[in-house]
Protein backbone atom coordinates (compact mmCIF):
# COMPACT_ATOMS: atom_id res chain seq x y z
CA UNK A 1 0.00 0.00 0.00
CA UNK A 2 1.54 3.56 -0.54
CA UNK A 3 1.63 6.32 1.52
CA UNK A 4 -1.19 8.96 1.08
CA UNK A 5 0.54 11.67 2.60
CA UNK A 6 3.67 13.47 2.24
CA UNK A 7 4.95 16.21 4.41
CA UNK A 8 7.62 17.81 1.60
CA UNK A 9 9.90 20.21 3.46
CA UNK A 10 12.78 22.41 2.62
CA UNK A 11 14.84 24.68 4.83
CA UNK A 12 17.36 27.47 4.23
CA UNK A 13 20.23 28.29 6.76
CA UNK A 14 22.56 31.26 7.90
CA UNK A 15 25.85 29.76 7.54
CA UNK A 16 27.96 27.42 6.42
CA UNK A 17 27.40 25.19 9.63
CA UNK A 18 24.10 24.31 8.65
CA UNK A 19 22.84 22.96 11.96
CA UNK A 20 20.05 25.68 11.93
CA UNK A 21 17.20 26.82 10.12
CA UNK A 22 17.11 30.44 9.03
CA UNK A 23 13.45 29.45 6.91
CA UNK A 24 11.26 26.37 6.47
CA UNK A 25 8.26 25.85 3.69
CA UNK A 26 6.17 22.94 4.07
CA UNK A 27 3.59 21.51 1.42
CA UNK A 28 1.80 18.67 2.41
CA UNK A 29 0.61 16.34 0.05
CA UNK A 30 -2.06 13.94 0.23
CA UNK A 31 -3.70 12.07 -2.28
CA UNK A 32 -2.26 13.16 -5.29
CA UNK A 33 -2.57 17.28 -4.32
CA UNK A 34 -0.90 19.50 -2.15
CA UNK A 35 -3.63 20.71 0.12
CA UNK A 36 -1.82 22.39 2.31
CA UNK A 37 1.05 24.82 2.91
CA UNK A 38 3.19 26.27 5.62
CA UNK A 39 6.10 28.99 5.78
CA UNK A 40 8.04 30.58 8.22
CA UNK A 41 11.44 32.27 8.63
CA UNK A 42 13.06 30.91 12.00
CA UNK A 43 15.34 32.80 14.24
CA UNK A 44 18.50 30.52 14.36
CA UNK A 45 20.57 32.36 17.47
CA UNK A 46 22.83 32.43 14.83
CA UNK A 47 24.52 35.00 12.97
CA UNK A 48 24.48 34.97 9.11
CA UNK A 49 27.46 34.50 6.80
CA UNK A 50 27.17 36.87 3.94
CA UNK A 51 26.96 34.03 1.65
CA UNK A 52 23.86 32.74 2.80
CA UNK A 53 21.98 36.07 3.08
CA UNK A 54 22.76 36.89 -0.44
CA UNK A 55 21.75 33.49 -1.28
CA UNK A 56 18.08 33.29 0.37
CA UNK A 57 17.97 37.01 1.04
CA UNK A 58 17.18 36.31 4.98
CA UNK A 59 19.39 38.34 7.44
CA UNK A 60 19.85 38.92 11.23
CA UNK A 61 17.10 41.84 10.29
CA UNK A 62 14.43 39.61 8.13
CA UNK A 63 14.27 37.16 11.28
CA UNK A 64 13.74 39.75 14.17
CA UNK A 65 10.83 39.08 15.59
CA UNK A 66 10.56 35.00 14.03
CA UNK A 67 10.02 32.14 16.44
CA UNK A 68 12.91 30.30 17.41
CA UNK A 69 13.49 26.62 16.33
CA UNK A 70 11.96 25.24 19.95
CA UNK A 71 8.82 27.68 19.24
CA UNK A 72 8.43 27.08 15.70
CA UNK A 73 8.71 23.19 16.68
CA UNK A 74 6.11 23.47 18.81
CA UNK A 75 3.44 24.44 16.28
CA UNK A 76 4.97 21.93 13.21
CA UNK A 77 5.51 19.13 14.61
CA UNK A 78 2.31 17.83 14.72
CA UNK A 79 2.62 18.65 10.96
CA UNK A 80 5.68 16.42 10.56
CA UNK A 81 4.49 13.23 12.67
CA UNK A 82 1.18 13.12 10.81
CA UNK A 83 3.23 11.51 7.10
CA UNK A 84 6.23 10.75 5.13
CA UNK A 85 9.13 13.16 5.31
CA UNK A 86 9.92 14.37 1.70
CA UNK A 87 12.71 16.11 0.57
CA UNK A 88 14.84 17.70 -2.60
CA UNK A 89 18.60 16.54 -1.27
CA UNK A 90 17.06 15.12 1.58
CA UNK A 91 20.43 14.52 3.19
CA UNK A 92 20.80 17.66 3.42
CA UNK A 93 17.29 19.27 4.98
CA UNK A 94 17.30 15.62 7.12
CA UNK A 95 20.56 17.23 8.71
CA UNK A 96 19.58 20.58 9.41
CA UNK A 97 16.40 18.97 11.31
CA UNK A 98 18.43 16.72 13.35
CA UNK A 99 20.90 18.93 14.14
CA UNK A 100 18.50 21.24 15.41
CA UNK A 101 16.52 18.81 17.45
CA UNK A 102 19.73 17.30 18.96
CA UNK A 103 20.83 21.59 19.58
CA UNK A 104 18.05 22.54 21.20
CA UNK A 105 17.48 18.82 23.34
CA UNK A 106 14.50 18.51 21.43
CA UNK A 107 13.22 14.29 21.88
CA UNK A 108 11.00 13.99 19.04
CA UNK A 109 11.42 10.73 17.70
CA UNK A 110 14.51 7.76 17.60
CA UNK A 111 14.26 7.83 13.84
CA UNK A 112 12.30 9.52 10.78
CA UNK A 113 11.34 7.86 7.69
CA UNK A 114 11.85 9.89 4.85
CA UNK A 115 12.31 10.38 0.89
CA UNK A 116 14.55 11.99 -1.29
CA UNK A 117 13.28 13.57 -4.80
CA UNK A 118 16.77 13.66 -6.14
CA UNK A 119 17.55 9.73 -5.46
CA UNK A 120 14.32 9.01 -6.50
CA UNK A 121 14.81 11.08 -9.83
CA UNK A 122 18.00 9.18 -10.70
CA UNK A 123 16.62 5.90 -10.57
CA UNK A 124 13.27 7.06 -12.55
CA UNK A 125 14.94 9.56 -14.98
CA UNK A 126 18.65 8.22 -15.38
CA UNK A 127 20.85 10.45 -17.37
CA UNK A 128 19.42 13.90 -16.30
CA UNK A 129 20.64 16.80 -13.62
CA UNK A 130 18.41 16.51 -10.67
CA UNK A 131 19.10 19.86 -9.66
CA UNK A 132 15.90 21.59 -8.18
CA UNK A 133 15.95 23.88 -10.86
CA UNK A 134 16.53 21.61 -13.52
CA UNK A 135 13.96 19.61 -12.20
CA UNK A 136 11.81 22.45 -12.28
CA UNK A 137 12.42 23.43 -15.52
CA UNK A 138 12.34 19.89 -16.70
CA UNK A 139 8.25 19.91 -15.80
CA UNK A 140 7.62 23.40 -16.14
CA UNK A 141 7.15 24.39 -12.50
CA UNK A 142 7.35 27.76 -11.32
CA UNK A 143 10.34 28.31 -9.03
CA UNK A 144 12.06 31.14 -7.21
CA UNK A 145 14.93 28.95 -5.65
CA UNK A 146 16.46 29.19 -1.96
CA UNK A 147 13.02 30.23 -1.03
CA UNK A 148 11.95 27.78 1.65
CA UNK A 149 8.29 28.04 0.40
CA UNK A 150 8.71 27.67 -3.40
CA UNK A 151 11.28 25.09 -2.94
CA UNK A 152 8.68 23.09 -0.65
CA UNK A 153 6.36 23.36 -3.37
CA UNK A 154 8.14 22.43 -6.56
CA UNK A 155 9.80 19.12 -4.40
CA UNK A 156 5.97 18.83 -3.90
CA UNK A 157 5.08 18.95 -7.15
CA UNK A 158 8.13 17.14 -8.59
CA UNK A 159 6.98 14.21 -6.19
CA UNK A 160 3.82 14.23 -7.49
CA UNK A 161 4.87 13.97 -11.08
CA UNK A 162 7.14 10.65 -10.02
CA UNK A 163 3.64 9.52 -8.49
CA UNK A 164 1.56 9.94 -11.80
CA UNK A 165 3.98 8.04 -13.67
CA UNK A 166 3.25 5.01 -11.36
CA UNK A 167 6.69 5.33 -9.03
CA UNK A 168 6.30 3.03 -5.80
CA UNK A 169 7.25 5.50 -2.90
CA UNK A 170 8.15 2.09 -0.90
CA UNK A 171 11.15 1.47 -2.31
CA UNK A 172 12.80 4.76 -2.04
CA UNK A 173 12.05 5.11 1.97
CA UNK A 174 15.37 5.70 3.93
CA UNK A 175 15.45 6.39 7.59
CA UNK A 176 17.37 8.79 9.49
CA UNK A 177 18.16 8.31 13.43
CA UNK A 178 17.68 11.63 15.50
CA UNK A 179 19.90 10.00 18.31
CA UNK A 180 23.40 10.08 17.12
Amino acid sequence: MQNKRFIVFDVETPNRYNNRMSAIGIAVVEDGMIVNEYYSLVDPEQPFDYFNTRLTGISEETVMGAPTFPELWARIEPLFSSGLLVAHNAVFDMGVLKKCLRDYGIDWRPYVRYICTVQMGRRLLPGISHKLNDMCEHYGICLNHHQADSDSRACAEILLHYLKAGADVRQYIRTCSLNK
